[in-house]
């Protein structure tokens, strides 16, 4: 079976606003404020009619440069290519003059969908089988009051979630203070996790993870507190704390991740399917780390359906991804799946079905995309 077209199709998709069930709009971080999201979807068909899905966050700043990207330098390379060579098209793939590692995360994506249809398997029973069935999520929040990150807090405790992720902004003080109002209103039911984008010095990174701790609230991690390719930071921080210290960014360049595993600087690799460059790519992440004795959780950028997907298949099949991954899915207000995924007491079941185990719903992807 031979690959016939690839197509990129950018879509954009609102986010329901705080004050309904499950909403997070505006979902404030340390660099943006987001109320909908433009995400590119791949699409991959054969010549013997079957098609596969892949999707990435729009990275090039315009839609219209992302999907160039997919159309015109990766697709001439990979049409008349045999479905199943995903490891040889991408050992033999080479493109120096762009970070290309996303694009080929989410063709990647697309082209495991194609083969586990093709042969009637998901994901997960391509990559070795699942090992779990219900993949527990942790819940985001953006920057918000402290009063009102305590009344999300409690919802989500009563959703059933056990771990909490929420921004954090260019103001460490009122930071602490919404950790400690969720951690209150919770009463020990969530753990925390800590985000500032790379948004805090060496000193502002000690003294809220000194302030918290002394508060008797230890974060399940703080992620990536510092700006990437700072390695003399993170072993730093993590000789002068006891919370666990989480990079994400840096996962994203494969050098950085091995950096800080040689340097013992890490407790927790935060990954991602896309930006490593695909599945094969962030189980190899996942596998160095473990031996290394680092936890692993996989990072959400508001994924819709197809990898939230792509995510629950990679790790039900990855033991080494110990730590629940984070997702929004609840958040979004529609998806381009046939039939969206359910999230319960903070769970989020595995596709049964072969390929990602979804079917997308080309009518919601016509009625969403941003370039007709």
């Amino acid at each position: 079976m031979a690959i016939s077209s690839v197509e990129a199709i950018p879509v954009q998709i609102a986010v329901k606003p705080l004050e309904e069930e499950y909403g997070l709009a505006p979902y404030r971080s340390n660099h943006d404020s987001v109320t909908e999201v433009d995400r590119l979807l791949v699409r991959v068909d054969t010549d013997e009619g079957i098609t596969g899905w892949g999707e990435m966050l729009v990275t090039m700043k315009s839609p219209e440069a992302s999907k160039a990207i997919v159309d015109h330098v990766i697709a001439p390379e990979l049409v008349g290519r045999e479905v199943g060579d995903i490891r040889g098209f991408l050992e033999t793939f080479y493109f120096p003059y762009t970070r290309i590692h996303p694009f080929l995360g989410a063709v990647e994506m697309a082209l495991w969908d194609v083969h586990g249809k093709r042969l009637g398997a998901s994901v997960a029973e391509l990559l070795g089988g699942r090992v779990v069935d219900e993949i527990p999520v942790a819940f985001c929040l953006g920057i918000l009051d402290p009063e009102t990150s305590r009344e999300h807090a409690a919802f989500a405790s009563d959703a059933g979630f056990g771990v909490l992720k929420t921004k954090a902004g260019p103001d460490w003080q009122t930071d602490i203070n919404r950790i400690q109002a969720m951690d209150d209103a919770a009463d020990g039911e969530l753990e925390f996790r800590l985000d500032p984008n790379q948004g805090w010095t060496f000193e502002e990174a000690i003294r809220s993870i000194a302030a918290l701790e002394d508060e008797g609230i230890y974060l399940q991690y703080i992620e990536q507190p510092c700006r990437i390719d700072t390695y003399g930071t993170y072993g730093r921080l993590r000789s002068r704390t006891q919370t666990p210290i989480a990079v994400n960014e840096d996962t994203y360049f494969e050098r950085n991740l091995a950096q800080l595993l040689r340097e013992d600087a890490i407790d927790v690799a935060v990954v991602d399917i896309v930006p490593a460059g695909g599945i094969l790519a962030v189980q190899e992440q996942a596998v160095m780390a473990a031996k290394q004795g680092v936890s692993v959780s996989h990072h959400c950028g508001f994924d819709l359906g197809v990898k939230t997907a792509a995510v629950l298949q990679t790790v039900a099949a990855t033991p080494a991804i110990n730590l629940a991954p984070d997702s929004v899915y609840y958040g979004w207000e529609d998806d381009v799946l046939e039939t969206p995924f359910d999230v319960t007491d903070g769970e989020i079941p595995v596709p049964d079905g072969s390929g990602l185990g979804v079917t997308v719903d080309e009518e919601k992807v016509q009625q969403y995309r941003t370039d007709e």
